[in-house]
């Protein structure tokens, strides 16, 4: 799925490296914080917390405001460069824009990273609901078990892969729809397998409901997926069994050939 997908090995880590990362973690957790605050957040001493913002500081990957450190700017464009980057993003882009376009919903572009579920994109259709909500999910990833994008991605990567992913982060509950329980979720990834869609059926938010589909390379690797979601009043009917997965089906591989096509003749497509 991705180049750090196998973490069969464990390496030793740089301790400084590790608590960077956490201290900046930390900050996106307390949407900024001070020093005596981050400490206390992270059980650090001051001083130690201190000297960790002042370098990041230096190095421009966080700002200080009236006594409050928050992230910087840099790390947008660091993403950017890192979507950019990403072939189902800049193949997908455009035709998640048309599904939302075609169904007035939000339309999602997904994919799976150490074991969780990042979106890529999102387009917001006319009549799409829950724009706060489609928003906060952009900034961080999911589990994968309680959505479309992400039961389809499940159910097309290997099943020591999927083991994998559940036994390290799960099957949280986030409805009565949710499912919970491994075997009920293998059956239903291979149903899923077998008519090549997803379905979301107020498994992650009570009144939404979505369906998403993959998108699988030359390979048969699984890149990520895609989906449209919207409320259970518009969602519904032979719209929400039939007509709906064609469409998200069809844009899933018309994603799927750019992909081919822009990466003939060589020999991955990541």
């Amino acid at each position: 799925m991705t180049a750090d997908s196998d973490k069969t090995e464990s390496p030793r880590t740089l301790k400084t490296v590790e608590r960077t990362a956490q201290i900046i973690k930390a900050l996106e957790d307390l949407d900024g914080a001070g020093v005596t605050e981050l400490a206390t957040y992270l059980d650090l001493s001051k001083s130690s917390t201190y000297h960790y913002l002042a370098t990041l500081r230096e190095e421009e990957l966080v700002v200080k405001t009236d006594g409050e450190y928050e992230l910087s700017l840099q790390l947008l464009l660091s993403g950017e460069y890192v979507r950019n980057r990403n072939l189902l993003y800049r193949h997908g882009k455009e035709e998640v824009e048309k599904l939302a376009e075609t169904t007035g919903e939000y339309a999602n572009l997904f994919t799976e990273e150490h074991g969780k579920g990042i979106n890529l994109y999102k387009a917001r259709g006319s009549d799409a609901v829950g724009s706060g909500y489609q928003t906060d999910k952009l900034q961080q990833p999911d589990q994968l078990h309680c959505t479309a994008t992400g039961k389809v991605i499940l159910a097309f990567l290997p099943d020591a892969r999927v083991n994998e992913i559940l036994n390290q982060h799960g099957l949280t509950e986030r409805t009565a729809n949710t499912i919970t329980d491994r075997d009920e979720l293998a059956d239903e990834l291979a149903t899923v397998q077998e008519r090549g869609y997803a379905y979301n059926d107020e498994e992650e938010v009570e009144g939404l409901r979505a369906v998403g589909a993959p998108v699988i390379d030359r390979d048969d690797t699984v890149l990520g997926s895609l989906s449209v979601a919207g409320p259970t009043s518009r969602l519904k009917g032979t719209f929400f069994d039939e007509e709906l997965p064609e469409q998200v089906q069809r844009a899933a591989n018309v994603i799927e050939v750019n992909i081919n096509m822009a990466t003939h003749g060589a020999e991955s497509p990541r």
